[in-house]
């Protein structure tokens, strides 16, 4: 290892950007690593069921030749089920390893599996315990020299099950806000064919069944009566590693569809998926973007993070726990129910129907996720590969 300047190789199993979040993540992270003098590659890995056992088989294979060849000091592996298309062989992946280089993994997702059907809970509780397997990562958790999360709901869990202390490295947002002239409102409203003065909602992100559009859309019509013109703006693409192509169509014709029974099909827009310059404007223009998640909001979303840090004002679902960042009338405003029309009918119109509570939510999450920037998280992946080479063997 060059003494100051670690070589990392970074593991991921999707690597469409416009299809995974994870991947997204990597997009920016990679870049991120290198200016801070670290060496980072991606080194990818497809462990999709549609491949077949015997591809899957190859593609861990052909992952340890690779590392073999490029010889890391470290391998950083970004771990999230639906970034190896939900295959159990992603928790094989350490098998991959060079003998000796130590493993970091970053856990995007963890705490929502239950154990595979076919043992006793009892039996995943004592492998557990004895730090043998992991009823979600296999063989990752109990490998890892450290491990990561991007908030503290995943680090509890955790904690909980493995008496281990991950670290903590906050999201930054996924489209940069602020830093563009002019107002792009009556822009985006006329490419909408809105009048100038019409009330504008975004959701921004991948649209998935657990996103929560559905009750949205329950709710513009009592929204529209209070609010004239209001329209929403679904700016995401349907397809993504949580979603394939055929239910992914399935799922756009069910939103349509909905659209059309509640009579609000001409107050929304479906854009599909946006470039960065496009999905910013649309978050600059709205008057609130709304985030509805069936299992509530938290701050591990990037998307979310992209509106507050335009200073746009957003409204979100409350989790159980509540995130402690999202704080409604400070930081956001926090629907009462998860999977309700009427709570998001109204904290929308709270938000609609108050400058002054949008203007207080929008600047308080703008100085919060500030201070939340790809720099800093680069450096904090640099002092936990510095710790574990350290404490290497």
């Amino acid at each position: 290892m060059a003494a100051n300047q670690p070589k990392v190789a970074v593991v991921c199993g999707a690597t469409a950007a416009d299809r995974d979040g994870v991947a997204d993540y990597v997009r920016h992270l990679l870049p991120a690593l290198s200016d801070m003098g670290l060496t980072a590659d991606l080194a990818p890995v497809s462990l999709h069921p549609g491949q077949g056992a015997t591809r899957r088989w190859g593609e861990l294979r052909a992952l340890r030749r690779q590392l073999v060849r490029w010889a890391p000091d470290v391998v950083h592996l970004q771990f999230a089920p639906s970034a190896y298309g939900f295959s159990r062989l992603s928790g094989l992946l350490p098998l991959a390893l060079p003998s000796g280089v130590p493993l970091v993994t970053t856990l995007h997702e963890y705490g929502s599996w239950d154990p595979p059907g076919g043992l006793p809970r009892g039996v995943w509780r004592l492998a557990e315990a004895r730090g043998w397997w992991c009823r979600e990562t296999g063989r990752v958790v109990p490998t890892s020299r450290a491990l990561l999360t991007t908030n503290p709901g995943h680090a509890g869990v955790v904690t909980r099950r493995w008496g281990v202390v991950p670290h903590v490295v906050p999201l930054a947002a996924n489209v940069a806000g602020g830093g563009a002239d002019g107002d792009p409102g009556p822009r985006v409203r006329a490419e909408l064919g809105l009048r100038a003065d019409a009330p504008l909602l975004v959701f921004f992100g991948f649209v998935h069944p657990v996103k929560g559009l559905r009750y949205l859309i329950d709710a513009l019509p009592p929204l529209r009566a209070a609010h004239p013109g209001l329209h929403l703006c679904v700016a995401g693409g349907f397809v993504s590693c949580a979603l394939p192509e055929p239910e992914a169509r399935a799922f756009h014709d069910e939103l349509r569809g909905l659209t059309h029974r509640r009579g609000v099909a001409d107050a929304v827009t479906f854009t599909g998926y946006q470039p960065e310059d496009r999905v910013s404007d649309l978050l600059r223009a709205a008057d609130a973007a709304v985030f509805p998640f069936t299992g509530g909001t938290t701050t591990k979303s990037g998307a979310v993070l992209a509106a507050m840090s335009h200073g746009t004002p957003t409204v979100v679902t409350g989790a159980d726990p509540p995130d402690p960042e999202l704080v409604d009338g400070q930081t956001t405003v926090v629907a009462s129910a998860t999977r309700s029309a009427e709570a998001l009918r109204e904290a929308v119109h709270r938000v609609l129907a108050d400058p002054a509570l949008r203007r207080r939510v929008a600047e308080r999450a703008r100085q919060l996720v500030g201070r939340r920037t790809w720099p800093a998280i680069a450096a904090e992946h640099d002092r936990v590969y510095r710790a574990v080479l350290r404490a290497a063997p």
